[in-house]
């Protein structure tokens, strides 16, 4: 188990590392942290950490692990819309299957575009969810090793789920075209998109396996 985490963990930071500044001790801010996936990969690399999420339980667990694993870093329950920082304050901001279930994304974008020190990065891994609701559903179905999470999630749960996916596809466009858009109208420059990362980050059908085609954009203020 230990060498499969490390496998993972190192398979995120080398995706990560192909756009964070090559500083250190960068001011880092986790959206949607949940339980502190990002946040502790950073902190064990001596970044000073800041994890946000609207869930007062994953906080909670969060800060239980930071604890448990004697790392440093910050966790508070935010809404990652109204994030209650001051402008320019971090270095980088990053996040993971968080957008796509935010109700408003553009005032998500402009408020990480705000707390950006100039010249920062935001790195975002996420998947067009909602536009591919029913493709996934079927691809989850027969893909998905019999000891993943999403197995043990319960018909009631997983019809909750998908009404939610289809209420939040009614105010989203393909993605992610449409984020370009919204990150170019807010100010950000430089912007990439990486629709291959799922492959390296996904190659293998473990208990974590993603039937989405991840993908990652980096937009730099």
């Amino acid at each position: 188990m230990r060498e499969f985490e490390s496998y993972m963990k190192e398979l995120w930071l080398t995706e990560i590392h192909r756009y964070l500044p090559e500083k250190q001790n960068l001011k880092v801010l986790d959206v949607g942290t949940g339980t502190g996936f990002f946040a502790f990969l950073l902190a064990e690399e001596g970044h000073s950490v800041t994890g946000i999420d609207l869930t007062e339980d994953m906080i909670i667990g969060a800060k239980r692990t930071a604890e448990h694993l004697g790392l440093k870093a910050d966790f508070m329950v935010m809404d990652a819309e109204a994030p209650a920082f001051e402008s320019d304050s971090f270095d980088a901001v990053i996040s993971r299957n968080l957008t796509w279930t935010l109700p408003h994304v553009n005032r998500a974008y402009e408020q990480w575009h705000r707390i950006l020190k100039p010249g920062g990065v935001l790195i975002n891994f996420d998947a067009d969810y909602c536009n591919r609701a029913e493709e996934c559903k079927e691809e989850s179905e027969e893909e998905l090793p019999p000891e993943h999470a999403h197995k043990m999630v319960s018909p009631t749960m997983k019809k909750e789920n998908d009404a939610i996916t289809m209420e939040i596809a009614a105010y989203q466009d393909p993605r992610p075209q449409w984020d370009v858009e919204l990150l170019t109208d807010i100010g950000f420059e430089r912007i990439t998109i990486d629709n291959g990362v799922y492959k390296r980050l996904y190659a293998k059908k473990d208990e974590f396996y993603n039937p989405a085609p991840v993908f990652v954009i980096a937009a730099y203020k």
